[in-house]
């Protein structure tokens, strides 16, 4: 077996009822000239490109995890550690070949990309894989759209998603745009794109406007709130927030142990000093190469991180590589002009780390985090002094 490929033949245990195993992950429709997938639809295979170090084996675990979260049963992966990006398809054509070869293996018939695809480059992979192929973007589409609970996050993700498909919808409809062709002739397949264009942007527009009545209400929520010391959670996806969030608040807020359980924010108060009222809010976990799209669209959501005097960036201290996760959250803060606002660092997790060093490790580069279990509770008592220091500070200022 080559080492860029892994294969897993054992059986995944059997998903919840709310999970859909026979379209384990939706997106764009497939070209109708495409040969149809030989393999089942909810039997993955991962693919992706190694740009440096180790970083490829650590975003297709990521990547693994997205696909179990959307319902599929992952068979292999295949890495590219060479070469250039290959325009027609992304993947080398030395790697396509290995990936059909593995998906017949597997009995696959879900390609799923550690990247963001062009319309043409899942256009040509489909036709030489015969596989359904989704790419990352869509994939955490799938995944928020099956999280979404209330009507602000169905609105937020259909806008994501409608602002995704808009330019994929081309290659949907060129099956009948050869139908009829020449000077003068305008095919019935261009007419129906046309239609589906005008119909796609006219919901985005009707979406936003919603979403701008969202935004409004979220604006007085907070104007009212404005004498409140904010404190917002946030970090990557399934970092332990909202099990730390409850333990903080008293809460009983939804946790498990998958990514983006958590995508409403919720607010408490936990203590209060005379007028002035502490408030604690969880928020949506972060991830790499979270689709822009996503971002744009909840950001009527996010901005209850951009007003908070005090922002909680929750770190899973058993992560590989937390600099990494760090760092992607830093970027999204970025994106959503939060920088500015004060941090706190917070290694959560501790129970679960058995080496003392990597412990000590961590603490000697982080040295102004805090480290915490909000399973155990062990550090909370010196997390709520630290939250409560900032806070006595921020009142006798005001």
């Amino acid at each position: 077996m080559r080492t860029s490929r892994t294969t897993s033949r054992t059986t995944s245990k059997s998903r919840s009822r709310h999970s859909h195993e026979a379209d384990a992950v939706t997106g764009p429709a497939r070209d109708k000239d495409a040969p149809k997938p030989v393999g089942l639809p909810d039997r993955a295979i991962l693919a992706g490109r190694a740009t440096r170090g180790g970083e490829a084996s650590i975003t297709l675990a990521e990547l693994k995890l997205l696909a179990e979260t959307a319902g599929a049963k992952v068979r292999g992966q295949v890495v590219q550690r060479r070469g250039p990006v290959r325009a027609s398809t992304f993947l080398s054509k030395g790697k396509v070949e290995e990936i059909q070869e593995l998906a017949g293996e597997e009995s696959a018939g879900l390609l799923l990309i550690d990247d963001d695809l062009s319309p043409g480059q899942q256009r040509n992979l489909e036709k030489e894989t015969g596989m359904r192929v989704v790419d990352r973007s869509a994939l955490i589409l799938d995944i928020f759209a099956r999280r979404a609970r209330t009507r602000e996050a169905r609105l937020q993700v259909e806008l994501a998603q409608l602002e995704y498909l808009l330019p994929r919808l081309t290659r949907m409809w060129a099956h009948l745009g050869r139908q009829v062709g020449g000077i003068g002739a305008r095919g019935p397949g261009e007419t129906q794109l046309e239609v589906d264009r005008r119909k796609i942007r006219e919901r985005i527009a009707r979406l936003k406007r919603d979403l701008e009545g969202v935004v409004r209400e979220r604006r007085v929520q907070r104007k009212a709130r404005k004498d409140c010391f904010k404190v917002s959670l946030v970090g990557y996806t399934n970092a332990g927030k909202s099990t730390l969030f409850n333990a903080l608040a008293h809460a009983k807020v939804y946790v498990e142990n998958q990514l983006f359980a958590t995508l409403d924010p919720t607010t408490r108060v936990i203590a209060s000093e005379g007028k002035v009222q502490l408030l604690l809010t969880d928020t949506v976990g972060f991830i790499r190469k979270l689709p822009a799209h996503l971002v744009a669209s909840f950001r009527a959501t996010l901005e209850e991180v951009t007003e908070a005097d005090l922002l909680l960036h929750i770190v899973d201290a058993t992560e590989p590589d937390p600099g990494a996760h760090i760092e992607a959250v830093n970027s999204v803060l970025e994106e959503l002009g939060a920088l500015h606002c004060p941090r706190l660092l917070v290694f959560n997790k501790i129970d679960a780390l058995h080496d003392e060093i990597t412990l000590l490790g961590l603490r000697a580069r982080h040295p102004g985090a805090v480290f915490v279990s909000a399973v155990t509770r062990e550090g909370i008592p010196e997390l709520r002094a630290v939250i409560a220091g900032r806070f006595h500070g921020d009142g006798e200022r005001r």
